[in-house]
């Protein structure tokens, strides 16, 4: 049974009204109504912008049905609910997602909303940068096309303005030629941060997928090091096993995830790689999605869930990494996941898109209350003296004065809301329902 909670399941939200959806034909008017409403996919953000605590939910996921797909151009419409999952189960061996983030469990109307990124953005930019159309439904206005080319304002608003548009019935996009589901990976360990950024630089030309597992856990001389991951689609490979592990039905206690655990984690997973770099041909779940093959994975922080921090500052300010890290060191908190990034040039359509040229880190954290809190408010201090940017599907608790510094166009993003829509984030980060300002 869905909770309506969100991935991180902090903070906690409850709905007035949950409005599961099956047809579009059949989706109710929004100003019926007495209460704000918001879609809500498969829940895969990890803060609170799929959350509208005392108001409606529109669930969408029952919108999964396929429109249209051109199997020579590889253009495919599909209803909201699809997920990334039922797209590559359709669309292999000849054609694969231009984009995707670490999780195939996301709706393409989330992905819009949230502007997704992936291991290729140096290459193809956000899942945006695809996106060749969409019908929107609002409260004020119906059912509205959108394209670059048609209302094309209200077009660059929605990709990565957070579902607070309007309703995506369907969308078309572009996907990408592919040889089959398997990628041909490498695995390099690397020592210190420079290592890391040498290796990024070296890899863009021939790699299609880049990306790094830092360990956090570390100290000293030790901080920064980690193992980096590229890859490339491969036409033949071996068989191997990539179904999900199902956990207890049970939380998990707090004890499970401390210092001394992680540490021991992240230890073996550094040193579980005897040579410098080894190379293997894997099935694109493992090498995008190794976290869904541990079902529910969220449940492993307990009822009090985690806070992921993912950021992004101009490359030339790369040296923040490092500074994020030390503070992390110099805390009592505990960083389960650190993955690391270099963003490329490729442009966005959306207005408020997170991905832009620089360096990405994307950090985890189990909720231990204010302590955690604090930490994030101090890496918010850093990313205001480097030119840095929060990433809002991630977040649930920065200030409104922290989301108006990263993202000023919200002032222009506030023109084309739906008035009938809100979420919790929103309403935290802009003053006295900034929708309606």
């Amino acid at each position: 049974m869905n909770s309506y909670t969100s991935w991180g399941r902090y903070p906690r939200s409850h709905p007035a009204e949950v409005v599961p959806l099956s047809w579009i034909s059949r989706i109710p008017d929004f100003n019926q109504f007495s209460h704000p409403v918001l879609v809500y996919g498969k829940g895969r953000s990890y803060g609170d912008t799929c959350l509208n605590d005392g108001g409606v939910l529109l669930d969408s996921s029952g919108l999964d049905r396929f429109i249209q797909f051109d199997t020579h151009t590889g253009v495919l419409r599909c209803e909201s609910g699809v997920t990334l999952q039922s797209v590559l189960r359709l669309s292999l061996p000849d054609w694969f997602l231009p984009v995707t983030p670490g999780t195939q469990f996301v709706t393409i109307g989330g992905a819009i909303a949230n502007d997704v990124h992936g291991k290729n953005h140096h290459r193809a930019g956000s899942f945006g940068c695809h996106v060749r159309s969409f019908e929107l439904l609002r409260s004020d206005k119906g059912r509205v096309f959108c394209s670059p080319e048609e209302n094309k304002d209200l077009f660059a608003a929605t990709i990565g303005g957070l579902g607070l548009t309007g309703m995506i019935l369907w969308a078309e996009f572009q996907l990408k030629r592919a040889s089959g589901p398997w990628i041909e990976c490498e695995q390099i360990r690397f020592e210190k941060l420079d290592t890391f950024f040498e290796l990024s630089a070296a890899s863009d030309e021939n790699y299609e997928y880049t990306v790094a597992w830092l360990d956090c856990a570390s100290a000293g001389h030790k901080l920064g090091r980690g193992i980096f991951i590229r890859g490339n689609h491969s036409s033949a490979g071996p068989q191997d096993s990539h179904g999900p592990l199902p956990l207890p039905g049970f939380e998990a206690p707090e004890m499970l995830i401390s210092r001394p655990t992680v540490r021991a984690f992240n230890w073996a997973y550094f040193n579980s790689q005897f040579r410098e770099s080894t190379r293997n041909r894997v099935h694109y779940e493992k090498f995008f999605y190794p976290l869904d093959r541990v079902a529910e994975w969220n449940r492993l922080y307990g009822q009090r869930g985690f806070l992921q921090y993912q950021f992004v500052v101009p490359y030339q300010n790369r040296e923040v990494v490092a500074e994020v890290l030390d503070l992390i060191a110099r805390s009592r908190e505990v960083c389960t996941l650190s993955v690391l990034k270099v963003f490329g040039s490729v442009s966005s359509p959306g207005l408020l898109s997170f991905p832009r040229p620089g360096v990405t880190l994307a950090l985890d954290f189990p909720y231990q209350g204010q302590p955690t809190l604090d930490l994030c408010e101090r890496f918010d201090q850093v990313m205001k003296r480097n030119g840095g940017v929060v990433y809002p599907a991630k977040d649930a608790r920065m200030s409104a004065e922290s989301f108006q510094t990263y993202f000023p166009q919200w002032k222009e993003l506030s023109n084309f809301l739906d008035p009938r829509f809100e979420s919790d984030f929103w309403r935290r980060v802009t003053p006295t329902n900034g929708n309606r300002q």
